[in-house]
């Protein structure tokens, strides 16, 4: 054998990133390996901030030191010794940009390849790619042009046309900002009696006084009621000076003004009250121009097959990928050729439902990772490191097979590949398994087993108990105490639906990913205070945000502290007066090296706790307040439910993390560390305590250990019985063993689906078995 087959293994020693526990680990080279263990044990500190983070910053560090000063500077993981590490491709579900611009076409290439095709075929022919692109402005120009050279020949020019295919009304994004006048003024009532339905414009408030004394309009008389010019007035006027209350005011329309006041601002920095108004009244409307296709008329304009561009991109991938397969023009062949394979990759992998102008940052996180993936799937590149992170979250059952296929298929062109993953369906394809704990945050970071599908099922760990466990159907199911009825959805992709969503019990509604569920559920609950909804959206938090801020436990625990001390709140806060001057609050020192890595340092001053000496001296019930961020939520719930500390109101936010299953999670642990699966349920744990009497949940399941499913089901029981209706997206067969009612829809995606094709309790799945699902379900439990 030649010395180079040696290097086989990925050899991992001492690796200390967050929980891990000097962890010292060989993986196999081109195989496939899965990771398991419970959320927070720590396989992401491991997969991807170990061997994934470190392989991208040697890669860097070989580009000069010109080009490395315009990457990020990547921190080097804590490890002794890593060794055979190759480059490595990361597949996450980090949400593709929320750049309005951006679509899945843009971001896959499809786009660009639309955009050459149509200039080379359509008709009439407008113009380069460039035309075609809802990007790039039509300018025009007219005066001297000189060429490059000093003395270079200059030339009169008028009027010559840079071509562009952005709309001009809506500049490419398809749809114009707008503001709903019903959630700003109620046009029943005159300005005295309150029509002013902005936060802060009380009917006898100082701001409105100026309305109401302007003079333009009788404030008695309903707004309702007011002439064409008075509405202008009232609404649209141009600053002018008026007389109000005695003294010179400056008066301009309502609309204007709250546009500059709140509308301007970034929705983050403003106040609860006020954010939830402008979310609220803040709406987008389609271009009235394009008509929602962000291209201007010319672009519309040229054709080929009967389609433009605009057409195309609006198809569900599918129908697209049959209308490129209908072009014969030798001329173009190699673009018809590698756009059609790019278009069937998406099929191939369960995105064959969405279109190309869909906005990227609409996707899921599970849809986001899979679109990522399709760049992967007809790659050159062997003896690379592919890692996944959770690939099978939002995939229907049947989709899992799918997926385990690219995976496989990956891994035989020679590549290692690296798999987080909790469901069993994937992990039973793995060549090798390393299961992670025994539990979670601090009882976590060590190696329980590697070896063998076969050794895990018999290693008696956690996940090895669990490999095999399945959810049964219930003796008995709940009654209904009534229904949301749904009549004519047409959302999206629903096809007419008229169904019954039935309340007061657990009620389940599940499909193949891209069959109308979200449409269904989100589209037709009526938005109000009774529905709470928990979604797969991103939490928005920096290195200064933890559990406990983002929760609103921080507010009981540093009134607590002031109490007892005799002190303002604001003291027990490292982001206001309480924060160590040196390292304002962080508790750690960042250091610029040029185009060296930044270095971050603990703080000299605080010791990395954020805090001044001075409040580090003030104690409750013994503890100082980064003693207490330091606590599990489990022991801080312990800590404040009795004794000196007792406070009813923190002990009662931390218990909702330990029925969500985060009672490892440490109260002071930064936002941006956590996982998928621990934003949702600290999302889940934050809106448990609000009063809504419908709860939807999507996916509650994703990046769930199997043991801690059975303890998902229980919440999700107790929710019920104390009175609450459970409507919940998902596609784990376990909890549509569990549920009360289930809704089924398809039977395929996009346009193939829309439709309910079943409901009724699970054992009338199962006993049917006449969708995808109830025979994935009748296989699941073993009817």
């Amino acid at each position: 054998m030649h010395a180079a087959d040696s290097h086989d293994l990925i050899r991992v020693r001492g690796a200390r990133e967050n929980n891990l526990q000097g962890i010292d680990l060989d993986i196999p080279k081109r195989r496939l390996t899965v990771f398991t263990g419970v959320s927070g044990s720590g396989k992401s500190s491991l997969v991807f901030g170990t061997i994934a983070a470190e392989s991208q910053r040697l890669i860097n560090e070989t580009y000069s030191t010109f080009v490395q000063g315009f990457m990020p500077n990547l921190a080097r993981p804590d490890y002794d010794y890593l060794e055979g590490i190759t480059p490595a491709i990361v597949v996450d579900q980090e949400r593709l940009g929320a750049n309005a611009r951006s679509t899945v076409g843009t971001v896959t290439d499809a786009n660009a390849m639309l955009r050459v095709l149509f200039s080379r075929l359509g008709t009439p022919r407008i113009g380069p790619p460039t035309a075609f692109s809802f990007n790039v402005p039509e300018r025009k120009a007219s005066g001297v042009m000189t060429t490059a050279k000093g003395a270079g020949q200059k030339t009169v020019v008028r009027d010559v046309v840079y071509h562009g295919g952005m709309c001009a009304q809506c500049e490419g994004r398809g749809t114009v900002s707008d503001l709903d006048l019903r959630e700003i003024v109620d046009e029943d009532k005159s300005l005295a009696e309150g029509a002013i339905k902005v936060p802060g414009y009380t009917a006898d408030g100082w701001m409105v006084k100026a309305f109401i004394e302007s003079g333009f309009y009788d404030a008695s008389k309903p707004v309702r009621e007011f002439t064409e010019k008075e509405r202008h007035d009232f609404l649209y006027r141009e600053p002018v000076k008026v007389k109000a209350g005695g003294i010179n005011v400056t008066y301009e329309g309502l609309i204007p003004k709250i546009r500059k006041s709140m509308f301007s601002k970034d929705p983050e920095s403003l106040q609860p009250h006020i954010k939830a108004f402008v979310e609220r009244a803040a709406v987008f409307a389609e271009c009235p121009a394009c008509g929602g296709t962000r291209l201007n008329d010319a672009a519309r304009s040229s054709r080929i097959r009967g389609a433009s561009i605009a057409d195309v991109c609006a198809m569900q991938i599918t129908d697209a990928a049959e209308w490129v397969r209908g072009i014969d023009d030798p001329g173009v062949a190699p673009l018809v050729a590698n756009l059609t394979h790019l278009l069937e990759s998406f099929t191939g992998i369960g995105l064959g439902y969405l279109s190309l102008d869909r906005p990227s940052g609409s996707l899921s996180g599970g849809e986001a990772q899979r679109t990522k993936m399709i760049r992967h799937l007809g790659s050159a590149l062997t003896d690379v490191t592919y890692v996944f992170d959770e690939p099978t979250v939002g995939l229907h059952p049947h989709d899992i097979e799918r997926m385990n296929r690219l995976l496989t298929d990956l891994r035989d062109k020679g590549n290692t590949v690296l798999v987080v993953e909790h469901k069993p369906e994937t992990i039973t394809i793995a060549d090798h398994v390393v299961d992670l704990g025994p539990g979670a945050g601090r009882a976590g970071g060590a190696v329980c087993f590697e070896g063998t599908l076969a050794g895990l099922r018999a290693s008696g760990t956690l996940t090895g108990r669990h490999l095999g466990h399945r959810a049964s159907l219930k003796d008995s199911v709940r009654t209904p105490t009534g229904a949301v009825e749904v009549r004519g959805a047409d959302l999206h992709n629903l096809q007419n639906v008229d169904v019954d969503v039935p309340l007061g019990v657990l009620c389940v509604v599940t499909g193949v990913a891209g069959s109308g569920k979200s449409s269904l559920i989100h589209g037709a609950l009526p938005a109000s205070a009774d529905v709470v909804s928990v979604d797969q959206s991103a939490i928005k938090g920096s290195r200064r945000s933890n559990p406990a801020t983002y929760t609103g436990l921080l507010e009981p625990i540093r009134k607590a502290f002031a109490k007892a001390n005799g002190v303002k709140p604001a003291l027990f806060s490292s982001n206001s007066e309480g924060a160590c001057p040196t390292c304002n609050g962080n508790g750690m020192v960042f250091t610029e090296l040029g185009f060296m890595e930044t270095v971050s340092t603990p703080c000299e001053d605080c010791g990395g706790k954020r805090f001044q000496a001075s409040v580090l001296g003030l104690r409750l019930g013994g503890l100082n307040i980064a003693e207490v961020l330091d606590l599990s939520a489990a022991e801080a719930r312990a800590f404040f439910s009795d004794g000196e500390a007792k406070t009813p109101a923190a002990a009662a936010i931390l218990g909702r993390f330990e029925d969500v299953g985060l009672g490892y999670l440490t109260l002071g642990q930064p936002l941006n560390t956590l996982s998928g699966g621990e934003r949702q349920r600290l999302r889940l744990a934050t809106h448990m305590g609000e009063k809504g009497g419908v709860y939807v949940l999507d996916e509650p399941t994703s990046g769930l250990h199997l043991a801690d499913v059975d303890n998902l089901l229980s919440l999700l029981d107790r929710l019920v019985d104390s009175g609450k209706s459970v409507i919940v997206i998902e596609h784990h067969q376990a909890v549509m063993a569990h549920s009360d009612w289930i809704i089924d829809l398809g039977p395929g995606a996009g346009h193939d689906g829309g439709r309910v094709v079943f409901e009724g309790t699970p054992a009338q799945l199962v006993a049917a078995r006449s969708t995808l699902t109830g025979k994935h379900l009748a296989a699941y439990v073993g009817a």
